[in-house]
């Protein structure tokens, strides 16, 4: 069994095995795509092929529309072949928290395209009238167009003094293409960021009319361009929320999909030195909210399941997200769990503390401030993460990649929470266990796990800037409130004056009953969870 035209040509071999394959003529989609795209998506990644192109596989299925989606790869054209080998065929296995495993081949996939703003091939694209959306998972790095010291990055300041079709930056190219959109006929486009980002239609919108704004003040571009860019009857950046976890293609799944007879599975290393792999595998649970401001019209995806509401209510599902009912349990299991050594966040889920403490976090610390955004329940939300998403057992992702850029993540995951408190008038000395996973994160950072053992920090963009703070702290040493008082402090991290909330010296002392001994971390969670769920009984 070979993932290509050729290999699935006898079906009767992949359903027998459970596959689930492309229902409709393949042929006739890839024609009628070309001839009339609807839907281009920069980013041809896991997430693109799992969600994004599943959702229309989804619908030619069902009958539902008879055209797929081009992807875009705009840093590496051996993705390019690396797809082309399989004829831009991917495998989705889709694993369930039961223990089951959907596979599904999806053909949705018209033709993958490399992002040149001088290639023939990606103009017509772009410029067709019929074209409706331009989508991205980029990641939020790919709207940044400077570096930590706020000096626009060199491809990107080059750009803004050069012609669109001699761009070099990502949305520099994006733009460009924007640009020949304008000039050769003026359609309509929605502009649609899918990336896992509060206000991301926003933030691409500034990132592009900056590349608008300098074009027209250097006279590269004529004025008209930023009218154009800026009327949202002709171009639109919609804000969306999306929520789908898909870690890099697993050995493990690998290992089964190779049990079933497909061949040629193996990743690929490409010359530029990405790493391919021809299937993806994702959790079940998605969630993808769009803002309905579409001036050339959309695909029907609510047909397969996603939401069209307006801007307010998807502000109102990401911070509902962000800041009580996903991402701040996903960090409190990141930040304990590497200290708790621990490799997947599922094991945690089989810790009966660290189960209570999210639960608590959530439920009891988080629900009381959340702001319901109607279409979605926050506390359905919060079932589903805790009783299917967390302990999924096929899911393969690691406490270690979710502390990435943690310092990034506490203001909005804990310091929201803790300003609502405060804007509602509530009692923060309700709140016990956030305060302990803040607590949490500086006993992390000294990189030494509840065993006395070091280990290896995630990235951070602040390690250089906190881990001096901690560098000479020991298991067993009693630490003053002054000594932590640099990270404390620091409201960028936290996102509120710990001080005048009377919040650091909490903090303070739980940290020190993280360090007094080995197992100490263990210790105080188990300690602080069972003293919170008899306050909660109260």
């Amino acid at each position: 069994m070979k993932l290509s035209n050729e290999g699935l040509k006898d079906r009767a071999a992949w359903t027998s095995k459970g596959y689930s394959v492309p229902e409709y003529n393949r042929e006739e989609m890839i024609v009628a795509t070309k001839e009339a795209p609807v839907w281009i998506h920069f980013g041809a990644g896991n997430l693109f092929k799992a969600y994004q192109a599943n959702l229309m596989n989804t619908l030619l299925n069902n009958g539902k529309i008879n055209k797929g989606i081009i992807a875009v790869e705009g840093f590496d054209k051996g993705i390019i072949d690396a797809s082309r080998a399989h004829d831009d065929y991917a495998l989705l296995a889709t694993l369930k928290s039961d223990g089951s495993i959907d596979k599904t081949v999806i053909g949705s996939i018209a033709e993958v395209v490399f992002l040149d703003p001088t290639d023939e091939s990606i103009i017509n694209i772009f410029t067709n009238p019929s074209l409706q959306m331009a989508s991205f998972t980029i990641t939020e790095k790919g709207y940044a167009l400077t570096n930590a010291a706020g000096e626009y990055l060199p491809a990107v300041a080059a750009d803004f003094t050069r012609a669109p079709e001699k761009a070099e930056s990502y949305l520099g190219k994006v733009t460009a293409l924007l640009y020949d959109r304008f000039k050769k006929n003026g359609a309509p486009i929605a502009m649609v960021s899918m990336d896992n980002c509060s206000h991301n239609g926003q933030k691409l919108k500034d990132a592009m009319m900056t590349y608008v704004d300098n074009w027209v003040k250097n006279g590269i571009v004529e004025p008209a361009f930023r009218e154009y860019v800026t009327n949202e009857e002709k171009v639109t950046f919609p804000w969306t929320m999306i929520d789908k976890i898909t870690p890099r293609p697993d050995t493990t799944v690998e290992e089964l999909l190779a049990a079933d007879g497909l061949e040629d599975l193996d990743p690929i290393k490409t010359p530029r030195g990405s790493f391919v792999a021809p299937f993806v595998n994702a959790e079940e649970t998605e969630y993808l909210v769009i803002e309905d401001k579409f001036p050339n019209g959309r695909p029907n995806l609510e047909d397969a399941g996603v939401i069209f509401t307006d801007r307010e209510t998807v502000n109102k599902v990401e911070k509902m997200k962000v800041t009580t009912c996903l991402n701040p349990l996903h960090t409190s299991l990141a930040v304990f769990g590497c200290l708790l050594d621990y490799k997947l966040i599922s094991k945690e889920m089989e810790n009966p503390d660290l189960v209570n403490m999210i639960k608590i976090i959530g439920y009891d610390e988080g629900l009381p401030v959340v702001v319901n955004p109607g279409i979605l329940d926050p506390k359905d939300f919060i079932d589903t993460v805790i009783n299917v998403r967390f302990g999924n057992p096929f899911m393969p992702d690691s406490p270690q990649r979710i502390a990435t850029d943690t310092s990034q993540k506490l203001s909005v995951r804990f310091g929201e929470t803790i300003k609502s408190y405060v804007a509602e008038g509530l009692d923060l000395g309700k709140l016990s266990l956030i305060p302990m996973v803040q607590a949490g994160w500086i006993r992390y950072i000294m990189g030494i796990d509840d065993n006395g053992n070091e280990f290896e920090v995630s990235a951070d963009p602040l390690l250089d800037e906190v881990r001096p703070v901690v560098a000479d702290i020991k298991l067993g040493d009693q630490v003053t409130e002054e000594k932590l008082r640099p990270i404390l402090s620091n409201q960028k991290i936290y996102g509120v004056d710990l001080y005048e909330l009377g919040l650091a010296d909490r903090i303070v002392s739980l940290f020190n009953r993280m360090i007094a001994k080995k197992g100490a971390v263990a210790e105080t969670i188990h300690e602080e969870v069972e003293a919170a769920k008899a306050a909660n009984q109260k």
